[in-house]
């Protein structure tokens, strides 16, 4: 359940990001100036108004990655493989798996 939850979180999060990167100003004044930004940048201050966007930037970004490290912890599948590993070790009879073992080669054979 957590699992789906940080999922949906991180999607929000990353949708979010990219209309705050969109509605910053560049060069070429961003979207902000296309769909009426600049009146709400008169109101509040330009200077304000990029501030927070800054800002909400950082804070979209970190939490991403918090998010992202937290699934780590969640993930489902986690306990499965670890299942999936000791019945491997199980089935390998003691074998073990690094050390390598010659062929025969058809010249030993003919000896």
């Amino acid at each position: 359940m957590y699992y789906s939850l940080l999922i949906g979180l991180a999607i929000f999060c990353s949708v979010l990001l990219v209309l705050v990167v969109l509605a910053q100003n560049s060069k070429g004044g961003g979207l902000s100036n296309q769909f009426g930004g600049s009146g709400a940048s008169n109101l509040i201050g330009v200077k304000k108004t990029g501030d927070f966007l800054e800002r909400t930037t950082w804070g979209l970004a970190i939490a991403i990655m918090v998010i992202a490290m937290a699934t780590n912890f969640t993930t489902p599948n986690a306990s499965r493989e670890s299942e999936i590993l000791q019945r491997a070790r199980e089935q390998g009879g003691g074998v073990n798996l690094n050390q390598t073992e010659q062929p025969a080669t058809p010249a030993d054979s003919t000896r």
